[in-house]
């Protein structure tokens, strides 16, 4: 390989704007382990050099090659927005870890995915020690930037169609399922943003959702950088230093879910903090409250919705904030590059007002699942996702989400799969049965709860809730915790023998 300039389309952005907007803010991140109450603000020219003596390193210190996996397990940081960049110079796919899984959980991705380097923070060094075990090779982030660039070892060239980022998402078996996608994926899903937010020089972005899942990283953070628009980051959300920014940063845009929504209205300051500055908050995920949207609207916040999920992008569908309260509860149009479809059961595209799956065509769709491998399988239908999802189409095209044909469970922000507890839940001895669904819940939008049936032998008599949480705890990551654990003799089932959890929710709210 011969040194090249920036083939990568979506490094060769970021170099851009280091010439055109040299000495303009980018990232302003709110203090780490290093200096817990201090900030950094980096420039564009500033982040560019991060990123190119962070790709050194990578290709220096650890033999970094275009097609190679860099995981990054730790809270958001600045680093991890230049480490992906990094990856994209060397054609390589960053892979973002979900720091709230369990050991096991992250050791079934690493054993899928295989990066050649975890990077990781102070806070979860122990979690990456844990998964050395797989043979793994480990860094603090700091070691990526403390130190001088070493040597300036030759980049291959990079093509758009080269997988850059690697999300994992639990699939309806239970087995965590890596979403590959590509730098044309995210520059189109950008495109996506940039329409969905009509960005404007003036615009800040305050970030503090996990950069992990594309809510955090794809719906607001990646594509503001890309468009210039500078990025208030901190580490986690905390309804306090999201409050705080208000005043410190006057951001113009952020992004909440349904949980950190709650946790903001329910803080002291809630009703004396000024949210003049912003012009709208974004929100996706799952299903908001009306009252929650109502209460930010009545402080004159107006809340635009990206519907969406880790294999479109996510950016597919937008209620844009002009429109947001006129369409309380909608979903709102396909942006602009998108095709959407709402289909029943025998694949024919439903009329105005009836309701079909949503299916979705766009370039910032997915290429497909991650392969051991290495090479994704689909996971799409003839250039097709089909989300599971179930909406209605208004007769001027506006969409609202009104249902989830899958059993998936969305748990403040967080995607939970009922048949991944369910197969830990098997295990245990005494069950003979069991299953989990979602109930609403005021705080977290949906819970899930566990209804088992007991085996009539000496275990199953024995069995109670707390052996089934000490069973569940080590295995699985917190949120995705049954909040309740019932206890029946016997689960509604189909004439096929099939548990019928509408009715067993029906049961359930009745109790």
């Amino acid at each position: 390989m011969t040194q090249v300039s920036e083939t990568s389309p979506l490094a060769a952005r970021f170099a851009q704007l280091a010439q055109t907007h040299a000495t303009w803010p980018a990232i302003t991140f709110r203090g780490d382990a290093r200096k817990p109450k201090g900030s950094w603000t980096y420039d564009f020219a500033k982040f560019w050099r991060r990123v190119e003596r962070v790709t050194a390193h990578l290709q220096s210190t650890w033999g970094v090659q275009s097609g190679d996996r860099v995981a990054w397990l730790g809270f958001n940081h600045e680093l991890q927005l230049v480490t992906l960049v990094a990856c994209a110079r060397l054609g390589a796919v960053f892979l973002p870890m979900n720091f709230r899984l369990a050991v096991p959980e992250l050791q079934q991705v690493v054993q899928d995915a295989l990066p050649s380097v975890l990077v990781h923070d102070s806070h979860h060094a122990d979690t990456a020690l844990a998964l050395l075990a797989q043979g793994l090779k480990s860094t603090h982030h700091d070691s990526l930037i403390a130190t001088a660039s070493p040597r300036d070892l030759p980049r291959p060239v990079v093509h758009s169609d080269l997988p850059l980022l690697l999300v994992y998402t639990s699939g309806t078996t239970g087995v965590p399922k890596g979403a590959v996608h590509t730098q044309a994926a995210l520059l189109a899903n950008a495109r996506a943003s940039a329409w969905a937010h009509d960005f404007v020089p003036a615009d800040k972005v305050l970030s503090t959702l996990p950069l992990f899942h594309v809510g955090g990283l794809c719906i607001q953070t990646l594509p503001a950088l890309l468009a210039g628009v500078p990025v208030v980051l901190h580490p986690r959300f905390d309804p306090t230093a999201w409050l705080d920014e208000m005043a410190m940063s006057l951001p113009t845009l952020s992004l909440l879910v349904p949980a950190t929504m709650r946790a903001v209205f329910e803080h002291p300051r809630w009703a004396e903090t000024s949210l003049a500055c912003l012009r709208g908050i974004m929100t996706g995920s799952s299903t908001v409250p009306v009252a929650y949207l109502q209460m930010l609207h009545a402080r004159g916040v107006p809340v635009g919705q990206v519907y969406g999920t880790t294999e479109t992008g996510p950016v597919s569908i937008v209620l844009r904030l002009p429109d947001a309260m006129a369409r309380v509860g909608a979903s709102g149009w396909p942006h602009p590059e998108a095709q959407v479809q709402l289909i029943d059961t025998h694949g024919q595209e439903v009329g105005p007002g009836e309701t079909g799956e949503v299916c979705i065509r766009a370039a910032n769709l997915m290429r497909g699942y991650w392969c051991a491998d290495g090479a994704p399988n689909t996971g799409l239908q003839g250039g097709w996702f089909h989300s599971g999802d179930l909406g209605q189409r208004a007769e001027d095209g506006c969409i609202t989400i009104v249902g989830r044909s899958k059993d998936m469970i969305i748990s403040g922000g967080e995607n939970i799969y009922p048949a991944e507890i369910e197969n830990l839940l098997v295990t245990l001895p005494g069950v003979a049965e069991c299953a989990v669904v979602g109930l609403p819940d005021a705080r977290w939008g949906e819970v899930p709860v566990a209804v088992l049936v007991r085996m009539s032998d000496a275990a199953g008599q024995t069995l109670d809730a707390e052996a089934v949480m000490q069973h569940l705890q080590s295995r699985i990551a917190r949120f995705k915790l049954p909040r309740r654990v019932v206890f029946r003799d016997s689960l509604p089932k189909s004439a096929l023998g099939k548990v019928q959890k509408p009715a067993l929710q029906a049961l359930l709210h009745g109790t």
